[in-house]
């Protein structure tokens, strides 16, 4: 049986808005629309802070452009 690979698309954004539940609204470009976005489980693990205006990498569902996850917080 074969190993089904995950097809997100990793995309670099700022962080716009903090909402509840740790999400939040990370704008990517100019060109794509706000994407929704919650921690990943590492960053929530580490309580990594994310904080309006920090620079983030998101990985965006390929089904639906306007969510996804945050990955990793730019220094």
């Amino acid at each position: 049986m074969d190993k089904i690979e995950r097809q997100e698309l990793r995309r670099e954004g700022v962080i716009t808005e903090a909402l509840p539940s740790a999400n939040f609204r990370v704008h990517i470009n100019d060109t794509d629309p706000e994407v929704m976005a919650h921690l990943a489980g590492k960053l929530r693990l580490h309580k990594i802070k994310i904080l309006p205006g920090d620079r983030v990498i998101v990985e965006v569902s390929p089904y639906d452009n306007t969510k996804g996850r945050i990955v990793y917080r730019n220094k």
